[in-house]
Order: C-alpha cells, then sequence, then structure tokens
C-alpha cells in the first residue's frame, strides 16, 4: 500500500509539464540513438548527460532514462528492416524480423517487437515499483563490510557466470581499477598515478572515458566495416497493430516466460543481451512452430524483444537500492546520479523520494509515450537509414566531442575521449568485454572505500566479512561465482562418461 501511494505522489511530480516534454524529448533522441548503427543506450546516455547538467535531478533523470527506453525500442527498427541490429540485444530479433520484412511484413514484426517490448518493460516497471523499497529497507542493515560483498559479488559473477572468458573479464576490470585509482587517494591525500601531472590530479572522469569507450569506440570499429544501409521501407498503420494485438494472446506463455529470464538477468549483471538471446532459445525449444523459427515468425520477435526491455527496465532495481548497476546503462545512469551529488543506495529512499518515485513513474509514462512515438515515426526513421554513414559519422563524432568538453571545459578531456576511443576499438577487435571496464570504473572508488572502513573497523583482519550471517552468506557466493568455471569444470569430471558403443 505503501508502495502504491509512493507512486501516486510520483505520479504528481511527473505532472509538471517540462518533465512530460523532457520525457518526450529523451523519447525521441533514444529511438534515433537506436536506430543509428554505432551508438546505443550506454552511448546515447552518456554522450547526452552533459546536457542534463542545468536540470533538476528529477527532470535530468526522466530525459537520461527515456533516452534508454527509447534505445531499447528504436533497436529493433533497424535489425527488421535493415537486418542491421542497431543495439547488440537487438541481434536475436533479426532472425525472424528480418525474414518478416523480406516477406513484405515489416509492419506485423514491428508491430510485435514494439508490443513485446512494452510489455517486458511494464512487468520489470512492477517489479521495481513493490520490491525495490523492500530491498532498500532490507539494506539500510548494511555496513562497510556487507557493501563490499556486494560490491565483490557485483565482480565475481561478471567473472564466473559470464559468457566472454574470465580471464579477459578479469583483464578489462582490472585495467578499471587502475584508471578509477589516478588522482588523489580520497582516505590518505596520496597522490597516485598522477605523473607529476596537475591535470590528473581529478582522475579519469567516468563520463569522458563512457563517450569514448562506447561512442568513438563503436564509430571507429563501424568505419573500419564499411557499413552500408540496405532495406526495406514500412509502414504502420492501424489495422496493422490491431490485427498484431489480436494474435498475441496465443503467445501469452513465451511473453511470461521471457519477462522472467529477462527480469532475472536485468537484477543479475546478465543484461539485455544474453536475456534476448536466452529467451529466444527457449521460445523455439516450448513453441509449437519452432521448426519455423529463423524463416519468419512472430513469436521469434517477440521474445527477445520482450526480454531485452524486461532486462534494460529490471537493471534499474539494484542500481537504485544497492548502487550495483546490472547493466552498462544502468552504470552510466549511476555515474549521473552521483555527478547530481545523489548517492544511490537504500538511503535514497528515504533522503530522495520524490527523485526514486518521479523516476518510477516516468518509466511508465516514458513506455506508454515510447509505444506510441515508435508506431507513429517508422517511416521518418527508415527514412534516416538512407542516409550516407560517411556524414552520420562525422557528426557522432563531433557530438562525442562536444559532450567530453563540457565535463569540465577543458580540451585534454577531448584528447582522453580520442584516446578511450582507440582504447574501445582494440577491446572490440580483440574480443574483450567493454562493461568490465565500465563496471570497475564506476565501482572502483566505492569499493575500494568500503573495504578500507571495513579494514579500519576490524583492525587489518579479514574476518569482519565472515562476522555475521549476511555479509557471511554474500562473500562465499561472491567466490562461488568468482571459481564457478573451476567448479563446473570440476563436477563434469565427476560425473560417470556414458559407455562407447559397441562396434559391430
Amino acid at each position: 500500500m505503501d508502495a502504491l501511494l509512493s507512486l501516486i505522489h510520483g505520479f504528481g511530480i511527473l505532472a509538471d509539464p517540462m518533465n512530460i516534454l523532457y520525457m518526450f524529448v529523451g523519447i525521441f533522441l533514444g529511438v534515433l540513438i537506436g536506430v543509428l548503427p554505432g551508438l546505443g543506450g550506454a552511448n546515447g546516455v552518456a554522450i547526452l548527460l552533459p546536457l542534463t547538467f542545468s536540470m533538476s535531478p528529477v527532470s535530468g533523470i526522466i530525459m537520461l532514462s527515456s533516452i534508454y527506453w527509447g534505445a531499447l525500442f528504436g533497436g529493433a527498427i533497424t535489425s527488421i528492416l535493415f537486418n542491421i541490429p542497431g543495439e547488440p540485444w537487438s541481434v536475436a530479433t533479426t532472425f525472424d524480423g528480418y525474414p518478416m520484412a523480406q516477406q513484405g511484413r515489416a509492419g506485423e514484426a514491428l508491430a510485435t517487437a514494439f508490443t513485446g517490448s512494452f510489455l517486458g518493460a511494464f512487468v520489470a516497471t512492477l517489479l521495481l515499483t513493490f520490491l525495490a523499497p523492500l530491498i532498500a529497507r532490507f539494506a539500510l542493515q548494511f555496513g562497510p563490510a556487507e557493501f563490499f560483498a556486494v560490491y565483490l559479488l557485483t565482480f565475481c559473477s561478471f567473472v564466473g557466470m559470464g559468457k566472454e572468458s574470465p580471464l579477459k573479464v578479469i583483464a578489462a576490470m582490472m585495467l578499471g581499477f587502475a584508471l578509477a585509482a589516478v588522482g588523489i587517494d580520497t582516505v590518505t591525500g596520496q597522490l597516485r598515478m598522477t605523473f607529476g601531472s596537475t591535470e590528473l590530479l581529478r582522475g579519469f572522469d567516468f563520463l569522458v572515458a563512457v563517450i569514448g569507450l562506447f561512442g568513438v569506440g563503436e564509430i571507429l570499429l563501424t568505419m573500419e566495416e564499411g557499413l552500408a544501409f540496405k532495406g526495406k521501407t514500412a509502414k504502420i498503420n492501424s489495422r496493422v497493430v490491431l490485427q498484431v494485438w489480436k494474435e498475441l494472446p496465443k503467445y501469452w506463455a513465451t511473453a511470461i516466460r521471457s519477462s522472467i529470464v529477462g527480469c532475472w538477468m536485468g537484477i543479475t549483471p546478465g543484461g539485455a543481451t544474453p536475456a534476448s538471446f536466452m529467451s529466444y532459445g527457449l521460445a523455439k525449444r516450448f513453441s509449437r512452430t519452432g521448426s519455423k523459427f529463423g524463416t519468419g515468425e512472430a513469436e521469434g520477435v517477440l521474445a527477445p524483444e520482450t526480454a531485452a526491455h524486461a532486462a534494460g527496465t529490471s537493471a534499474l532495481l539494484p542500481m537504485l537500492t544497492l548502487g550495483i548497476p546490472g547493466s552498462p546503462t544502468a552504470a552510466v545512469l549511476l555515474g549521473g546520479l552521483l555527478i547530481w551529488g545523489l548517492q544511490p543506495g537504500p538511503l535514497l529512499f528515504v533522503e530522495q523520494k520524490d527523485f526514486v518515485w518521479g523516476l518510477i513513474a516516468s518509466i511508465y509514462l516514458s513506455n506508454v509515450a515510447g509505444l506510441i512515438v515508435v508506431l507513429t515515426t517508422v517511416p521518418f526513421f527508415a527514412a534516416i537509414l538512407r542516409v550516407p554513414f560517411s556524414i552520420i559519422a562525422p557528426i557522432i563524432l563531433v557530438i562525442c566531442a562536444v559532450g567530453a568538453y563540457t565535463v569540465h571545459n577543458a580540451l585534454l578531456d577531448i584528447a582522453v575521449m580520442l584516446v578511450f576511443g582507440v582504447i574501445g576499438y582494440l577491446f572490440k577487435k580483440l574480443d574483450y568485454p567493454l562493461a568490465p571496464l565500465v563496471l570497475a570504473l564506476v565501482l572502483g572508488d566505492m569499493a575500494e572505500s568500503a573495504f578500507r572502513q571495513a579494514m579500519l573497523l576490524s583492525q587489518g583482519s579479514v574476518s569482519i566479512f565472515w562476522a555475521n550471517p549476511l555479509v557471511g552468506s554474500i562473500v562465499t557466493l561472491a567466490l562461488t561465482m568468482l571459481f564457478w568455471p573451476l567448479i563446473s569444470a570440476g563436477l563434469a569430471r565427476l560425473r560417470p562418461r556414458a559407455p562407447a558403443p559397441l562396434s559391430p
């Protein structure tokens, strides 16, 4: 009941006409970012974050989160019409979406994708509304040791539960920790890795690094690949939408299953991309028409889009309640909150109730507004895709440079952005994951601070991390996840092997 009353209060905050305007502007920009390959939710939020510095935190986060929802919607447009995933999580959408477009069913595919996205996000928002206050209330019992244990759990889950090579994840994370340590030690006041440079006293700004890693890095990679847009045009009318909505109820089991998978992968550090592939695989396994997947099945579009939106929205749950981002975009949003002087975590629900519930209320309206925007603007965005990438790429690079410069009004930040762009490009070429680097860059300082405070309290004894059942269970789970690849390999060896068939 308290959650409902707080949500009603949040809608009251959202009633400000300027907040509504920011929401629609954010959705439109987000769809545009989702449509343009080389950008994405994390990139768009990072590049446009400086635009929100003059806004109130509530208005700023509404606009940034709306950009994120718009990007989630927009990624499906290029996947279906042009077989070019606008977002990593839209790759699975191409498997059936593009064949549907080739068969002249582009409108049906897009309407299915957008409706699935709306359903997934709505389920995740309900989860966020009713579960976030409970988690925040529970997390108020946390001290430095418990917070470090949660940070450790996040880092270890990326290593042990991710699809990438654990060694590559650790290498990327170590680089992120090293970059986060540059500057002044907040505990002792010592200079760390500044090499006599006064410019490095403030360290590497998170925002400049993210703009370079995601925005510039992706553009360099896309330019190398010589991207060209080729695809189908599409129009969506009310008849197509109503027909799709009439057919979708028969896929209710797929929608529910995909929403659950998406919410789980969003709360844990899985993210929208593995959620979309997992949901597509489950839908193909359990569907009556699973053998036809890949030839233009609407269910094959519904499953990944529903899961991706559920994961993208539910990633905000650990970010708001524990200060732990569940996705790269949530990590960028976390950086925005820190810039505004807000500390994500359980106290946020006590000290900044207007901010939290205004954000949650905006998610409900953003999804409705996003559905309306994408259903009415598909022809416009399809036309943009016919602009040569040689024209779009320089525009994106200029936007990145302006965004980096406005952080501190320093030309050095543009050079730092370009260096991080090259790092992002090399990471992509060498198949190293960027998400662990971003996570370590954002949480490195906070994890170090929590660890050192815990060590001061225990006079240097690591036994504080097993001092009570709560922190002990979290640390044990973290270590289990860290060594899970070795544990699973050992269990596989212990299993009895099936006897080889006898030769005739």
